[in-house]
């Protein structure tokens, strides 16, 4: 930096002005998330991370200082459809008509599967996701992509909702796309014994199943992509892919800001809800 020699007893002694003090302590925020699970967000959830976290920030400073450090959000690659349908099993009809939202936990369930490469073969991992919350209830990871790859995950959802005191009654409504795994016998047979309501997307349809594979999309962008392939050995590429989606699944659930849900995690917009309706209502006094 050049300093006039007219000035440079002045710019000496000079303090920090008041923004750079500000700007320090928001520096110094966004250099703690690298290496961090949060660092992978872009501008604007940077933003509200760092205002959940007690700063009072602009998103425009927060994007001039990303900018200036050099830090990006992740950016999701190009999906790739694992599932394969099965045109002559007979399907269960669409029951949500791409309607991805629900009025309270436990009414509307999606599910679907993705792979992760590994240096010797393909793990398949399934998800089972709540349309309320966002949050991913069951999932499971497997080398082969058989009904049973969809059958533990969906297992999984039920055994953890009835676990935490919340139990997927009547009226839970399963959905996915019209891969093979779905529409066997052996699934359709889980589903009815839970009494469970099958809902299969059309094929073909790029949008029949859009929030699962958003929801995959965010896994396989934020969890797989620096680790994959996987280049341990064939035994132990297994234990590696769950390892890495049991941690990615409970940062997600549990401190992952989602934009749908005004900027806050999944269990906590659940927890909202359930408080919300544990709080007693006063009766209201009829006029006199």
């Amino acid at each position: 930096m050049r300093v006039a020699a007219r000035t440079y007893r002045g710019w000496k002694r000079a303090q920090p002005s008041s923004r750079d003090l500000a700007d320090a302590v928001v520096i110094d925020a966004l250099l703690a998330t690298v290496g961090t699970p949060e660092g992978m967000y872009g501008r604007r959830k940077m933003t509200a991370h760092l205002r959940r976290s007690g700063h009072d920030v602009s998103q425009r400073r927060v994007d001039r200082l990303m900018r200036d450090l050099g830090l990006n959000g992740r950016v999701r690659g190009r999906g790739v459809r694992t599932t394969v349908p099965d045109r002559n099993a007979e399907r269960a009809p669409d029951l949500l008509e791409r309607d991805f939202t629900a009025l309270a936990p436990n009414q509307r369930w999606v599910a679907d599967f993705t792979y992760v490469r590994t240096w010797a073969r393909f793990v398949y991992v399934s998800f089972v996701i709540d349309c309320f919350s966002r949050a991913i209830v069951g999932w499971q990871a497997a080398t082969s992509k058989t009904t049973p790859l969809v059958t533990t995950a969906l297992r999984m959802g039920l055994w953890r909702r009835d676990r935490a005191g919340r139990a997927a009654g009547d009226g839970l409504i399963h959905h996915s796309d019209a891969g093979s795994q779905f529409t066997s016998v052996s699934f359709a047979e889980t589903l009815a014994l839970e009494g469970i309501a099958a809902s299969i997307g059309s094929i073909g349809d790029a949008y029949d199943n859009a929030l699962a594979e958003s929801t995959i999309g965010l896994f396989k962008t934020e969890a797989i992509r620096d680790d994959s392939p996987f280049r341990t050995g064939p035994l132990k590429q297994l234990e590696d892919v769950e390892w890495v989606t049991a941690e990615w699944v409970d940062w997600y659930n549990a401190r992952r800001l989602h934009t749908t849900l005004g900027d806050v995690p999944p269990e906590e917009f659940e927890a909202a809800y359930y408080a919300d309706l544990e709080t007693p209502c006063h009766p209201a006094l009829a006029p006199a």
